[in-house]
């Protein structure tokens, strides 16, 4: 299978590509029109400027896994970054399904990322795929992302949804961010740490876009872990696996100075996300334990030649 990929160098997009060669598939990314390599180009849309896409950079693919999008984590939500995250996301969907509509042999399936921000904060409610949509920005801005990628059902295109959690892996992301107070003795919970912290270890999002793009599945995925945890428990389970202390909690109101109102969608809302679809079509996660993947990303590994501990 030929998958073109947007978002291609970023921390899923990496993972996705080595998944999918591992597995035999060509991972062709979709690359920056002023990127280094050969390839199929675009530059999406930011900053006001419409974005453009070449005329073959889809032709010969049997799918595409689209996972652009500027980083929802950088910074506070300034109008200007919200409108530079909406562009990045709604505005330039739309470019890759118009693009689709003019090819006269399309893709077969269209794996699209998107969010668990979706839900909003919602508290102890348990939220399957069935669950509608919260309110907020993070919500609205994926409400909006997601009816860009269904307009490629019209187009005969099978599409899926993955709504990812807070993705774990060492080098990218949000668990480097979480690590270094943790080191340095003064890590702890999230304002109260009550609310619910959907997270999935990154092996097993690049092994659920492998199985969305082989399955006969559409609509929304639930990409997360299938064990719940609230942000205290995340923080303990970080603690004993960095053999740290997690007893200084920051506030709720200093996250706020910090991030103003994301800090309320990204760090302090409760999703108590569930994968229903996955765990009902049998889907087997590598990690589903938080502690068990913690472990798995901190863990040194022995260099080539070196025997394993017993």
């Amino acid at each position: 299978m030929r998958v073109v990929v947007s978002g291609s160098s970023g921390l899923v997009g990496t993972a996705v590509r080595e998944q999918l060669a591992a597995e035999g598939h060509e991972a062709q990314p979709l690359l920056r029109g002023d990127a280094e390599g050969s390839g199929p180009r675009w530059i999406a849309p930011s900053g006001g400027e419409a974005g453009w896409i070449a005329p073959n950079a889809l032709a010969g693919a049997d799918a595409v896994v689209h996972l652009a999008g500027a980083s929802i984590g950088e910074g506070r939500w300034t109008e200007r970054r919200r409108a530079a995250l909406r562009a990045s996301r709604i505005d330039a969907t739309r470019l890759l399904v118009d693009h689709l509509g003019t090819l006269v042999e399309r893709p077969r399936v269209l794996v699209a990322a998107s969010a668990v921000g979706a839900y909003g904060d919602r508290g102890d409610e348990l939220l399957t795929e069935d669950a509608p949509l919260g309110s907020g920005f993070l919500a609205e801005l994926v409400r909006d992302w997601e009816r860009e990628v269904m307009r490629a059902e019209a187009l005969g295109v099978r599409v899926v949804r993955l709504r990812f959690g807070v993705v774990l892996a060492a080098h990218s992301g949000a668990l480097p961010r979480m690590v270094t107070p943790m080191k340095l003795g003064v890590g702890g919970r999230l304002g109260s740490g009550r609310q619910w912290m959907p997270w999935v270890a990154l092996p097993d999002v690049a092994r659920a876009i492998s199985w969305a793009l082989t399955e006969p599945v559409s609509g929304v995925v639930n990409v997360v872990a299938p064990e719940q945890v609230t942000n205290a428990e995340f923080t303990r389970a970080l603690g004993r696996v960095l053999h740290r202390p997690a007893l200084f909690p920051a506030p709720a109101f200093a996250l706020r100075l910090l991030l103003g109102g994301a800090a309320d969608e990204l760090l302090l809302a409760s999703q108590r996300v569930v994968p229903a679809r996955l765990l009902a079509a049998g889907f087997q996660f590598a990690q589903p334990s938080v502690d068990g993947a913690l472990r798995a990303i901190f863990t040194p590994r022995p260099a080539a030649g070196e025997p394993r501990a017993a």
